[in-house]
């Protein structure tokens, strides 16, 4: 069964299953859930067709009926988180159906039974729904989805902790409303202590959900200034990089990558952050997430770095990072290695920006935003020399953006392609600020490829029909208008660089077509679109032929769509106040009816049902409920046909506002063409003028025309016989050649068999040599046979012999073997001996040194004693000789004084 089937055959189920809630008819609608569900068809539901619209409402109802099987709710929580993965489908389930609030009251439903899978799975779909998404506080079902998350998030931990706080964080974050609800709740103080106790929980998705609950609720407070002050932001820094960097998966780095763009908003944090010693090297780490990860990562790291740009000190140091890297520290095991070419952040950041298109992040966008943001940083610090290989690098990518394939038939990847060739030229115009980078994309990019992309944009993509359609539509249109007006004022930037750029330059301006994309830029309400849109105006406004009429009856063409537009939008703001009673009964988010009779019709109704039950309630009738089943049906059928024509207004709405615009636009087009048609009349006249003298020149051309008409003639019947002649020769000529290739195939083919039949027979002779020698081999070979049979018994004789004289040498090996472990003993035994004597030698070995350095020293003390005797002997013979000069002197004296004492009695007594 096809898919449109599939979702008949839901529809089909889903109504008898309303109608009569039996067990065939719930098995009936579970298979078709199935079905659905197989199928996958994720991106046909995130269209605009009725059916695939007709099954999203009828899944939504069935959630919003509370007597639904469990087992079914389940299956459609399901069926829906599937279809949720696609934007397009996210988006519509979000606003057009308002899943939100069923999803809600789903919860609420669940929440006494918190082991039902069906309240995971609500959670988690609620999770997915509102990621980024800002939620209606006063919406149906809210109050009671925040006071459930807030009790079981302080309640015991289990496996719904983790999804409803960061559900909480999701309704939290840029929502003042819901903050404000939760400020007002008297136990708040209590929440705030339990998510700061969850910073220190091992789960790093808990972390950096309570972390990011926290900043929504109190960074602008009295606790947020605590939390997030100067002595504890560079801790909650290091954290939320650890996270970004080694986080437990795609959807923990995806909301610290959110947290830390939303702290960078704040000007306190961000100056912190500006001063972090260790940012430099967790900028290095983040830059090397973009090696080798998933799309979704890809896109959420890119978005931080974007976030970075929006401070200028981060911004160039961000700059420095991707343009300078080998000043940047390399993170984890590559510490000590330096930075291949290949994982460079440049090289990285190419390669993302040349992402295909049918991914489901678009990288590339977000890649071409950060080149800009780059560039500007390069251009207005002068350092345009450091960013010229870079240049190099990114032209040729940048100028592959700028082609449209030929193939591309979905609208979705059309869109995509022209938001990147938006984010493409972007970059261009800024390299065209700096002179040096400018001569740089000046001598890659041609004039052509501006002027073909400009036509294309013109011609395929719908650009004068943007007034008056829907706004998906006009996205398109608009999206081409950019494309035209930036590639135009990238033109005005480069026109005195690249030949023929400027001749083109001021063709193009002076096109009629060039009306609807300036309308779009002149009265779009973006800065920058305008600026543009003027200086192109600027350009065109002196031309001769620039339309500046036709301008002005555009703009007020869309000025006066715009009106009506902002006058039904509050007309439909009027009628949705006045439905509200209608809602809060059927318990749906139906879009209410522009029909006001209808309106008060059902308003009766319901007042008089309310009437009738009032009058009724003590009598607890119970058919009561059956009645107001019935009603509840008539009015859900009442409120499906009032959207039907709902549309059908919006759709005439929008059909009488483009009838406006185009009657403004033929109106232009009229005079215009009025003008055009006087011009036309006049060239006419000169046109049959000169035609009546071509009329005389062609009847002259015609005789002389039927007279080389007859030449021709001749001439075709001898080339016909010349052709025949041709033919048989080429007939000829090809049978002739045949031939020589058949003469020339046999005359090789019998020379390889001549000298086949010379090598056999070389062959042959050969054998025969080799025969004979083989014979007289044979002869000898027997004659030596002979011989060595009688050397064999010979041998066998000698080999007894020695079989005897080896028994008896075996004895003898005994009797010595015998001996052996005798003398063996003795050794022994002598060992020992000698261990014992060499114990006794080294005893005496030791009194001997003792005694050798005993003599030493005496010996040292006898020559001491021998050096001072000697001493004492000269000394004496000194003595003796004074003693001998004296006696010699008294002997002189006695002499001379006449003494008789002798010599030798003065000398004993002295």
């Amino acid at each position: 069964m096809d898919a449109l089937g599939c979702m008949k055959s839901l529809l089909l189920a889903a109504t008898q299953y309303r109608a009569a809630k039996t067990t065939p008819n719930a098995a009936l609608l579970q298979r078709s859930l199935e079905v659905i569900s197989g199928l996958k068809l994720t991106r046909l539901f995130g269209s605009n067709q009725i059916l695939p619209s007709e099954c999203l409402s009828c899944l939504v109802e069935l959630l919003e009926d509370a007597n639904i099987n469990p087992s079914l709710t389940l299956s459609v929580v399901t069926l829906l988180s599937q279809l949720a993965s696609d934007n397009e489908t996210r988006e519509a389930l979000q606003d057009t159906y308002n899943l939100t609030s069923v999803l809600a009251g789903v919860v609420h439903r669940s929440s006494t039974n918190l082991s039902d899978p069906v309240l995971l799975q609500s959670i988690q779909l609620l999770q997915r729904l509102t990621y980024n998404v800002p939620v209606f506080c006063a919406g149906a079902n809210i109050d009671e989805l925040i006071s459930f998350l807030m009790h079981h998030v302080q309640s015991t931990e289990d496996e719904l902790t983790i999804p409803c706080l960061g559900l909480l964080a999701n309704l939290c974050r840029h929502n003042l409303s819901i903050q404000t609800q939760i400020k007002s709740l008297n136990n708040v103080k209590s929440f705030y202590r339990i998510l700061i106790s969850f910073l220190a929980h091992s789960s790093l998705t808990m972390v950096v959900f309570a972390l990011s609950v926290l900043s929504s609720l109190t960074l602008n407070e009295e606790v947020g200034e605590k939390l997030f002050h100067a002595r504890n932001i560079h801790q909650t820094f290091q954290l939320i990089f650890n996270i970004v960097v080694n986080g437990d998966g795609t959807l923990t780095r995806k909301y610290s990558v959110d947290l830390l763009m939303d702290l960078l908003k704040n000007p306190k944090v961000a100056d912190y952050l500006t001063r972090y010693e260790h940012f430099t090297s967790c900028l290095g780490q983040v830059l090397d997430l973009l090696h080798g990860r998933d799309p979704d990562s890809s896109s959420k790291i890119l978005e931080l770095l974007l976030a970075f740009c929006s401070v200028t000190e981060l911004r160039h140091t961000l700059r420095q990072a991707i343009l300078e890297p080998s000043g940047l520290p390399v993170s984890g095991n590559t510490r000590s290695v330096t930075r291949s070419k290949t994982f460079e952040p440049s090289v990285a950041l190419v390669h993302l920006s040349n992402q295909p298109l049918e991914g489901s992040e678009d990288c590339s966008v977000l890649s071409l935003q950060l080149f800009k943001e780059i560039f500007e940083d390069v251009i207005n610090s002068g350092n345009s020399a450091l960013a010229e290989h870079f240049v190099d690098l990114l032209l040729p990518v940048l100028l592959d953006h700028l082609q449209m394939p030929e193939q591309i038939v979905d609208e979705l990847l059309v869109k995509k392609k022209c938001e990147r060739m938006v984010k493409a030229i972007n970059v261009l115009t800024m390299l065209c600020r700096d002179d040096v980078l400018k001569m740089h994309a000046s001598k890659v990019l041609t004039t052509s490829q501006c002027t073909s992309l400009i036509e294309h944009q013109l011609n395929c993509s719908g650009v004068d029909t943007g007034f008056g359609t829907k706004v998906v539509d006009s996205k398109t249109c608009k999206l081409a208008a950019d494309i035209i007006l930036k590639t135009l004022d990238l033109m005005s930037r480069l026109k005195q660089d690249v030949p023929g750029m400027e001749v083109s330059f001021y063709k193009i301006l002076q096109d009629q077509r060039l009306i609807t994309p300036l309308t779009f830029a002149l009265t779009s309400d973006h800065r920058e679109q305008v600026q543009v849109g003027l200086r192109i105006l600027f350009e065109a406004a002196p031309l001769p032929d620039f339309p500046a009429t036709v301008l002005g009856e555009s703009i007020a063409a869309n000025n006066a769509y715009r009106q009506q537009e902002t006058e039904y939008a509050s007309k439909r703001i009027q009628m949705q106040s006045s439905m509200t009673n209608i809602t809060s009964v059927s318990c749906s988010s139906s879009c209410p009816s522009g029909d006001e009779s209808r309106t008060s019709n059902i308003q009766e109704l319901i007042q008089k049902l309310h009437s009738g039950l009032e009058m009724k309630e003590p009598l607890t009738d119970m058919r009561i409920s059956d009645i107001m089943d019935v009603y509840e049906q008539k009015l859900s059928a009442l409120a499906s046909k009032e959207t039907r024509l709902q549309d059908l207004l919006e759709a005439k709405a929008l059909a009488l506002a483009q009838a406006d615009r185009l009657m403004a636009q033929y109106r232009c087009q009229r005079a215009q063409a009025e003008s055009e048609a006087r011009t036309l009349a006049a060239m006419l006249k000169d046109a049959e003028r000169k035609n009546e003298e071509l009329n005389d020149l062609l009847k002259a051309q015609q005789v002389e025309s039927e007279r080389a008409q007859a030449d021709i003639e001749q001439l075709f019947q001898h080339n016909r016989k010349l052709q025949t002649v041709a033919e048989e020769h080429e007939i000829l000529k090809k049978s002739s050649v045949d031939l020589l290739q058949r003469y020339e195939t046999t005359e090789r083919q019998y020379k390889d068999l001549q000298i086949t039949c010379n090598s056999l027979n070389k062959q042959m002779e050969a054998m025969k040599k080799l025969n004979e020698s083989l014979k007289q081999q044979n002869d000898r070979t027997a004659a030596q046979l002979v011989e060595t049979e009688d050397h064999r018994k010979e041998l066998q004789q000698q080999l007894q012999e020695r079989d005897g004289k080896i028994a008896t040498l075996q004895q003898k090996i005994k009797v010595l073997e015998e001996k052996l472990k005798a003398q063996q003993k003795e050794k022994t035994d002598m060992e020992q001996t000698i261990d014992v004597l060499r114990k006794e030698l080294s005893k005496t070995e030791q009194a001997r040194k003792e005694l050798s350095i005993k003599a030493s020293s005496l010996e040292v003390q006898k020559s001491q004693l021998e050096g001072r005797l000697e001493e004492k002997e000269a000394l004496v013979k000194l003595q003796k000789e004074e003693l001998n000069k004296h006696s010699n002197m008294i002997a002189m004296i006695h002499s001379l004084s006449g003494s008789k004492l002798s010599a030798e009695t003065v000398n004993l007594s002295l």
